[in-house]
């Protein structure tokens, strides 16, 4: 028998979500076929291991479209706790970080073929990483731990464009960099008022010393800032190629979130 490597203690805070949300509607007992802690260990399956639905429908002895239904419903339970940005800036200010960092993320996904905006271009199709994919924007401290995460954006979206779509994301980080900084690669270039971004070397041109040595220090401390997207996809196995709508993504990305909290015991 297969063990799940999460600790009892997080599998009972989302069986307490789910019990919440079933109490909140009105369910009765003993209409569902699973509890709260079954239906908790489905979803917890499901983000951790990668795990199949119809493996996950079969191993419950429940149907299909019913396990699709269980399954969203503990996405929906987890994604509901994820802190806002405003929230997780907060936080990371009376932590003590003197700066933060942003960095987008490509989520594979298995759609492809939806058309985009300007004919002949998929709307789900990264050029940078010549993949089909949804692009989450994460924030993380100054030792890479995620603290947040983004609505999904079509992968033909650069970082910059999806800062500027989401809403409220550019406004809420202007009013951040005014107290610390926010860090970020040359992704981030057009918003490099806000985002502390390496120097870039001009056409035919050189930088300073003191330039290269800036350049140093920033891409040595973005470089731990990386280990937080790489550390949402090594845990959850769900977040590595995404077959259901990808437009879902991101209350993937928000539910791994809010379990990576759970199981480390931490938010900052």
């Amino acid at each position: 028998m297969a063990v799940l490597d999460v600790r009892r203690e997080t599998i009972a805070q989302v069986a307490r979500l789910l019990y919440a949300e079933r109490e909140r509607r009105g369910t009765r007992e003993g209409v569902r076929r699973l509890g709260p802690w079954k239906q908790a260990v489905l979803g917890v399956r499901w983000m951790v291991d990668g795990t199949r639905v119809a493996q996950l429908a079969r191993d419950n002895d429940i149907g299909l479209s019913t396990c699709y239904d269980y399954l969203n419903e503990v996405l929906q339970a987890l994604a509901a706790q994820a802190p806002g940005l405003r929230s997780a800036l907060l936080a990371a200010k009376l932590a003590g970080y003197d700066y933060v960092m942003l960095d987008g993320t490509l989520i594979h996904t298995d759609r492809v073929s939806t058309p985009g905006p300007t004919t002949g271009v998929d709307l789900w199709w990264s050029g940078k990483h010549h993949h089909h994919g949804g692009n989450v924007q994460v924030i993380t401290a100054p030792d890479g731990w995620p603290l947040w995460t983004s609505q999904v954006r079509p992968g033909r979206e650069h970082d910059t464009t999806a800062l500027r779509t989401h809403p409220g994301m550019l406004d809420t980080l202007t009013a951040h960099a005014q107290q610390a900084r926010v860090l970020g690669d040359l992704g981030y270039e057009g918003q490099a008022g806000i985002v502390t971004v390496a120097y870039k070397k001009a056409k035919n041109g050189e930088l300073t010393d003191a330039q290269k040595q800036l350049n140093k220090v920033h891409n040595g401390l973005r470089a731990i800032g990386e280990r937080g997207n790489a550390l949402l996809k090594t845990t959850f196995k769900a977040l590595r190629r995404v077959s259901v709508c990808p437009w879902k993504i991101g209350q993937i990305a928000a539910a791994a979130l809010v379990l990576l909290h759970l199981e480390a015991d931490r938010t900052t």
